[in-house]
C-alpha cells in the first residue's frame, strides 16, 4: 500500500511578507555579479587577466565548443575506392519531416551494388537537423558531425548542397 505524506509549507515571517526584504536581497544578487563581470572585464581590457568574465561567445575571433553529439552540417561518406557510400535505398528521404532531402538513384556499375545516388542534395534552409536522416540510414552513409555550425548564405540557392559538396570533393562557392 502507498503511503501519502502531507508535506508543510513553512510559515511566512515578517520578512518574507514584506517584499521590499526579499527585492533588495535579488537586487544585491543582480549587483554583484554586475560588479565581479565589470571587474573582470575591466582587468582584461588593460592585459592583467585573461579571463574576458563574458559569457556570450565572440564567434569569429573564438570558435564555438561543441558537444561530441552536436548535429551539425551533414556530410556523405566514402568508401574505401573513393565511391559514395549511399546505395540510394530512400531511407533518409523517406524519414525526413522537413522533406529536404533529395535523391535520384541510378544503377550502378559495381555488380556488388544494385544501385547507387546520381544525386543527392540537401536543403539545409529546409532541414531542422533532427538526425532522423543518419539514424534511418542502414549503410552509415550519411553523418551530421561536420563541426561546421556557420551556415549562412546570401541566398536560397546557396542552401542547397549536392553530391559533391557533401562529399568534399568540391568546396561550397557562394553563387553571384
Amino acid at each position: 500500500m502507498i503511503s501519502v505524506t502531507t508535506v508543510r509549507r513553512p510559515a511566512r515571517t515578517l520578512f518574507v511578507q514584506i517584499y521590499f526584504v526579499e527585492i533588495f536581497k535579488g537586487l544585491m544578487i543582480t549587483f554583484r555579479h554586475f560588479f565581479v563581470n565589470l571587474a573582470k572585464h575591466a582587468l582584461y581590457a588593460v592585459g592583467l587577466s585573461k579571463e574576458s568574465g563574458a559569457v556570450t561567445i565572440q564567434f569569429p575571433d573564438v570558435p564555438a565548443m561543441l558537444g561530441l553529439r552536436a548535429r551539425t552540417r551533414h556530410r556523405l561518406l566514402k568508401r574505401e575506392d573513393g565511391t559514395p557510400r549511399c546505395t540510394a535505398c530512400m531511407c533518409c528521404e523517406t524519414i525526413c519531416p522537413a522533406k529536404c532531402i533529395h535523391i535520384v538513384a541510378e544503377d550502378s556499375p559495381d555488380v556488388r551494388v544494385e544501385k547507387r545516388a546520381k544525386s543527392f542534395d540537401i536543403d539545409l534552409g529546409l532541414c531542422v537537423f533532427c538526425g532522423y536522416c543518419v539514424e534511418a540510414c542502414p549503410v552509415d552513409a550519411i553523418h551530421m558531425d561536420a563541426n561546421r555550425v556557420e551556415l549562412s548564405a546570401y541566398s536560397r540557392k546557396d542552401m542547397i548542397w549536392n553530391m559533391q559538396e557533401l562529399l568534399g570533393d568540391k568546396k561550397k562557392e557562394p553563387s553571384s
